[in-house]
C-alpha cells in the first residue's frame, strides 16, 4: 500500500504526540508518581510506534518501542522515575523530533539508529528484570513457535468459543449482554506478503469499532501490536449490527486475506471446563484451538492486564469536531472573499452616484443582502483562521527548563491567556519573536541564584508570558522579576558608541533611552553567548513585528524586573479602516489604531522643540502632517481648523493632519510586494469601489 498520501497526516500528528510527550515528560520531572502522565506518556509514545510502523519508518518505530517499553516497566513500578531517565527521555524526545524534521525535509527518517540512546533505554529495562545491563540482544518473538499454521488458521474462527476469558474480560462481555447487544467473535486473516501486520490490525480495530466495542483481544493489544502473531489475530467485538456488517468493514481493510467469526453465546472462563454445547456446535476446533491454547497460555495469563486495558480504552469513538485543512486553501478562499468584498465595495459606490440604480428600492435591498452575506462570510472565514497562542507557547517551557540547567539558574515559566486566538499567518511568524524575548529573559534579566537571595528575593526566578484580546488587538506581555535594564548603563553605552552627546542624552527620557536597545548591533552583553545578549537580536525581534503590523515597547524598574509588551493584529487579510483625504489621494488607516478625531483650531497648535503640538485633555500630543510625510504639495492657505486623527501604539500617542473623513470602511489588505520596499510608512495598499488605489498606512512608524 502507497502510504506516501499520508505522509501530511503523520508529521502533523506526530508533532502533537511528541508536544504531548514533552508536556507529559515536564510534568513528570515535577510529579514522578503521577500515573495518569505516567500512562499518557505511554500512549503517546504507543501512538508514535504505530504511525511510524504504518508508514514503514522502522528507525523511529525501533526508538519509541524501546522507549514504550520502558515505560511499561514504569507502569509495572519495576523502575522508579529519577532525573537520568528524565534525561534519556528528552534525549529520546529530541531523536524523534529529528526523525520527524528530516522526514519534513526529504520524506525519508534519514540513517541514524540512535544506538547509544537505545541501549541506554534497553540498560533500564534490564535493571528492571534483574539483568546484565549489556544484554541488549533483540527479543525473539514468543508468539512465533505458539501460532497455528495455515492449515490451523484456516479452522480458527471454529474454535473461538474455546478461548479463555479472564474474570475483568467476562465481566465486561456480561456487562455488554445485560445492554442488550450481542458479541460476535472474529478472526482476521492477513495476507501473506502483508509488510505492515500490526498497522492492518490497527486498522481492523479502527473500523470495527465503528460499530461496537471491541472486548476481547487473542494475542493480547501489546502482543498484536509488536507483531507478535503470524498471520491470524481474534477479538470479540459487542454490538447491536448484524455479524455481516462488522466482517464487511474488517474485510474492506487492504492486505486483509478473510474474516471469520460467528455470533457466540457462552463462553469459557480461565480454570473452568470448556461448555458442552460449544464443543458439539464445533467439533473441528478442538484441534486447532489447542495448539494457541496450550502453547500460548502463560503468555496470556501474563500479559492479562495487557489484555484487559483496551477493552477500557477502545471505546466507540465520537465523530471527530475538528478538520485539518491545508492554509494554502485558507488563502484561496480568502482572496474569494476578498474579491466578493471588493464587489460589494463596488455597488455600494454605484448606490451612492447619482442615476437611476440609485433610486432603485430593490438595488439598495440587494446591497443590504450582498453586505450581509460577504460580513458574515468574512468572520467565518475568520474563525477558521484562529488557531489558539498554545501552538506556539507551548514548546517553551521545555525551552527554560534547558535554560537553566545551561545557566545554572532556578526559574519557573508561568504562562497565562494560551487560549488566546490569533491569525494563522500572525501565530506562524511570532513564534521565534517570544522565542528571543523569553531567552533574553532567562539570560541577562534574571540574576543567579545567590544574587536572589543577597537581595531577598525568592531563589527561584519568574518569567511569565502572558497574552489577551484588547479590542482589534492581541496583546503578549513576556517579562522577568529579575534585575531589570539598567538605563544608566545603556545611556553611557550609546555616548561611548557615538550615538549622542552627554548634553543630548540629559534630556532623553526612559523610553527614549530603552529604545536605544532595539537599534542593530546595539548590545549591553559583556561576553557573548549562543543564549542571547539584552540588545543583540532586539532589533531583529522588533522589526518582525512591526512586519506583522504590531509593534512592541518596553518597562522596567531596576531592581524588580523587565516587561516586553507586544501588540498584534488579530489578522492581517481583512481589517476595518478609516478612509481619509489627503488633497486628491485617499489613504487608509486601520481603526484598532484609532483613539478619537478632533477638530483643532490652527491658533491651539504649540511648539515644543520646534516641533507642533496639541493640548489634548491634560496630554501633550505631537502633530503630524501627512502632507509633508508624503511629499503631497502644500495647500495655498491654510484653513482656520485642522481634522486631527489621534492614533495610539502603546502608551504613545500622534494626531495625524488630514484634509476630510471620508468614513468606516471594511478593506482587504494586498501586499505592494517589492514596489515600494524602502518605504515603511506604507504597510499595503487595498482597491476602492470605483477601482482606483488607496494606500494603508501604517501608525506604528510614525511614532
Amino acid at each position: 500500500m502507497d502510504v506516501s498520501q499520508y505522509l501530511e497526516i503523520f508529521i502533523d500528528e506526530s508533532s502533537e504526540h511528541i508536544q504531548t510527550l514533552s508536556d507529559c515528560i515536564m510534568t513528570l520531572e515535577q510529579e514522578p508518581e503521577n500515573k495518569d502522565t505516567i500512562n499518557e506518556i505511554f500512549r503517546a509514545a504507543h501512538s508514535l510506534k504505530g504511525m511510524a510502523g504504518t508508514m514503514g519508518f522502522k528507525r523511529m518505530q525501533h526508538l519509541t518501542h524501546d522507549m514504550e517499553n520502558v515505560f511499561q516497566e514504569v507502569r509495572s513500578d519495576k523502575i522508579k522515575v529519577d532525573s537520568s531517565m528524565i534525561d534519556l527521555l528528552f534525549k529520546c524526545l529530541d531523536a524523534i523530533d529529528s526523525y520527524v524534521e528530516n522526514i519534513k525535509e526529504t520524506s525519508d527518517e534519514g540513517t541514524d539508529d540512535n544506538e547509544v540512546i537505545i541501549k541506554e533505554l534497553n540498560d533500564f529495562i534490564a535493571k528492571a528484570n534483574g539483568e546484565a545491563p549489556a544484554d541488549n540482544t533483540p527479543k525473539e518473538e514468543p508468539a512465533a513457535q505458539a501460532q497455528p499454521d495455515s492449515a490451523q488458521s484456516e479452522n480458527q474462527a471454529d474454535a473461538l468459543g474455546e478461548i479463555e476469558l479472564t474474570d475483568n474480560e467476562k465481566k465486561l462481555v456480561d456487562e455488554a449482554i445485560a445492554q442488550g447487544q450481542k458479541i460476535y467473535g472474529v478472526t482476521v486473516t492477513v495476507a501473506s506478503d502483508c509488510l505492515l501486520k500490526a498497522a492492518r490490525a490497527f486498522l481492523v480495530f479502527r473500523a470495527v469499532e465503528e460499530m461496537g466495542q471491541i472486548v476481547v483481544y487473542r494475542p493480547s493489544s501489546q502482543d498484536i501490536e509488536d507483531e507478535k502473531f503470524e498471520l491470524s489475530f481474534s477479538f470479540f467485538v459487542a454490538s447491536g449490527e448484524p455479524f455481516e456488517k462488522i466482517q464487511k468493514a474488517a474485510a474492506n481493510v487492504s492486505e486483509i486475506e478473510k474474516v471469520e467469526g460467528r455470533e457466540l453465546t457462552t463462553f469459557h472462563v480461565e480454570g473452568e471446563e470448556p461448555p458442552k454445547q460449544e464443543e458439539e456446535a464445533t467439533p473441528k476446533a478442538d484441534t486447532p484451538a489447542e495448539a494457541p491454547k496450550t502453547g500460548k497460555a502463560q503468555d496470556d495469563k501474563a500479559s492479562a492486564k495487557e489484555a484487559q486495558k483496551p477493552a477500557v480504552h477502545h471505546k466507540k469513538p465520537t465523530t471527530s469536531r475538528t478538520v485539518r485543512v491545508d492554509i494554502e486553501k485558507l488563502d484561496m478562499l480568502m482572496n474569494q472573499v476578498s474579491e466578493l468584498i471588493i464587489a460589494k465595495n463596488s455597488l455600494v459606490a454605484m448606490s451612492g452616484s447619482d442615476g437611476s440604480n440609485g433610486n432603485n428600492q430593490s438595488f439598495h435591498e440587494q446591497i443590504e443582502y450582498l453586505e450581509r452575506i460577504t460580513t458574515n462570510l468574512h468572520e467565518s472565514v475568520m474563525k477558521v483562521r484562529m488557531v489558539p497562542i498554545e501552538s506556539v507557547t507551548q514548546k517553551y517551557p521545555r525551552m527554560i527548563r534547558d535554560l537553566s540547567r545551561t545557566l545554572n539558574k532556578k526559574m519557573n515559566l508561568v504562562i497565562t491567556g494560551e487560549d488566546t486566538e490569533l491569525d494563522r499567518t500572525v501565530v506562524d511568524q511570532i513564534g521565534d519573536p517570544l522565542q528571543h524575548l523569553l531567552r533574553n529573559s532567562a539570560d541577562h534579566g534574571l540574576e543567579s541564584n545567590e544574587v536572589r537571595l543577597e537581595r531577598g528575593k525568592p531563589e527561584v526566578g519568574t518569567i511569565f508570558l502572558n497574552a489577551y484580546q484588547e479590542g482589534n488587538s492581541v496583546v503578549i506581555k513576556v517579562g522577568d522579576d529579575g534585575n531589570g535594564i539598567d538605563t544608566e548603563a545603556v545611556k553611557n553605552k550609546a555616548i561611548q558608541r557615538g550615538l549622542l552627546t552627554a548634553d543630548q542624552a540629559e534630556n532623553l527620557s526612559q523610553n527614549d533611552i530603552i529604545n536605544f536597545l532595539f537599534m542593530p548591533s546595539f548590545s549591553m552583553a559583556k561576553k557573548v553567548t549562543d543564549i542571547s545578549g539584552r540588545g543583540v537580536g532586539l532589533d531583529v525581534v522588533k522589526s518582525g513585528i512591526e512586519q506583522l503590523g504590531g509593534d512592541v515597547s518596553v518597562s522596567t524598574e531596576l531592581g524588580k524586573g523587565t516587561t516586553f509588551t507586544v501588540r498584534l493584529p488579530l489578522t492581517l487579510a481583512i481589517i476595518q479602516a478609516l478612509m481619509v483625504e489627503i488633497r486628491d489621494e485617499i489613504y487608509a488607516i486601520a481603526l484598532g489604531s484609532i483613539s478619537n478625531i478632533e477638530d483643532i483650531p490652527v491658533e491651539d497648535i504649540k511648539y515644543v522643540q520646534a516641533k507642533e503640538v496639541i493640548h489634548l485633555r491634560g496630554s501633550v500630543i505631537p502633530i503630524i502632517r501627512l502632507d509633508k510625510m508624503l511629499d503631497i504639495e502644500p495647500q495655498e492657505k491654510e484653513p482656520d481648523h485642522l481634522t486631527v486623527v489621534i492614533v495610539q501604539k502603546g502608551d504613545q500617542q500622534a494626531g495625524l493632519v488630514v484634509d476630510n473623513l471620508i468614513g468606516q470602511q471594511e478593506i482587504v489588505i494586498k501586499s505592494l510586494g517589492k514596489y515600494i520596499n524602502g518605504n515603511k510608512l506604507i504597510s499595503g495598499a487595498t482597491i476602492l469601489g470605483d477601482g482606483d488605489v488607496a494606500l494603508i498606512l501604517d501608525v506604528n512608524t510614525l511614532m
